[in-house]
């Protein structure tokens, strides 16, 4: 029986171990997954990383960052309806003593109640890591399957991984092609089935709605700018600091600025649906991959090199 795990520890901002912890006691309905591979977050897990996380429910160092983890049951109590074999996604745990799981992903094994797990076809492999990330996407755009009709992103902005799931999902949906702003050219590349364009190369103000996941703040004034009477700009991102924008333009256009929350296991659901139906790809969107004893590169790299559209540790190594 499994009593420990080796896990991604930050104790503080900026400072990262990897380091052996106990693990939750084992309950009937719980399964333990050995852990195959889990991604880094640029959104919040930058914000634990450098520090600058806004204040939010059980914050606090040291903590075990991650939430995008794949992997296979390896034990499944009486109780849980998961097999011993399955291939699962886990969107994080509460599996390690001593520290607090915010998010709780980014360990060698995670202990987690069967039905916190999604199974997943053996053959997606490290690419399943993403479903998290389209989940999110799917949510802003469905608002969790609940909202009809669909309002199709008619401009994206950013073209970092989340912004490619966004337009990917888009197309998947049957909607119309989004257009997609990127300020770096090296992002720019990538695209099927859209276009993506530098900011300034757009001379559209008609756009009935416009999704941010860049995480900037500052945009919210321009982004409002582009909108036509009635339309809507969609918060997507993460953001560390507080928003404002001028009430006068958002008043003659009649705006909504809408906030997307975190996605539901339906969310996550319906996105591995259209994995497995072939409407959306995940295909070339995991750039990097190092083990957890490179994690400290692993994180600085996925936080500061353009070229990392995701980066992945392999607990298989």
């Amino acid at each position: 029986m499994t009593t420990h795990a080796h896990a991604i520890v930050f104790d503080a901002p900026q400072t990262l171990a990897v380091r052996s912890l106990e693990l939750k006691a084992f309950e009937d309905a719980d399964v333990e997954v050995a852990v195959q591979h889990s991604g880094i977050s640029t959104g919040t897990e930058r914000l634990l990383w450098d520090g600058t996380m806004p204040p939010f429910p059980g914050l606090g160092y040291p903590l075990v960052p991650g939430y995008e983890t794949v992997g296979q049951v390896v034990r499944a109590g009486p109780a849980a309806a998961v097999a011993v074999g399955s291939h699962v996604f886990i969107p994080g745990s509460y599996s390690f003593q001593g520290v607090r799981n915010i998010f709780g992903g980014a360990g060698a094994r995670l202990v987690v109640p069967h039905d916190r797990v999604v199974p997943v076809a053996a053959d997606l492999g490290p690419k399943a890591v993403l479903l998290a990330l389209a989940a999110t996407c799917y949510h802003a755009i469905a608002i969790g399957g609940q909202r009809q009709p669909l309002i199709a992103p008619g401009l994206i902005v950013g073209h970092g991984v989340m912004g490619r799931l966004l337009a990917r999902i888009t197309l998947a949906l049957g909607l119309p092609a989004p257009t997609v702003w990127e300020t770096q050219p090296a992002r720019r590349l990538g695209a099927t089935g859209y276009a993506v364009i530098p900011p300034e190369d757009d001379a559209r103000k008609d756009y009935a709605a416009v999704y941010d996941v860049s995480g900037d703040a500052s945009l919210l004034n321009g982004l409002i700018g582009r909108l036509a009477p009635g339309g809507e700009v969609v918060l997507a991102g993460f953001y560390k600091t507080d928003l404002g924008f001028a009430f006068a333009p958002a008043f003659m256009r009649e705006a909504s600025i809408r906030i997307a929350a975190q996605w539901k296991k339906h969310d996550l659901l319906a996105v591995t649906a259209l994995v497995a139906s072939g409407a959306l790809s995940l295909d070339g969107l995991i750039t990097h991959t190092l083990n957890p004893g490179r994690a400290r590169e692993a994180y600085e790299v996925a936080f500061s090199d353009p070229q990392c559209l995701k980066m992945m540790l392999d607990w298989t190594a």
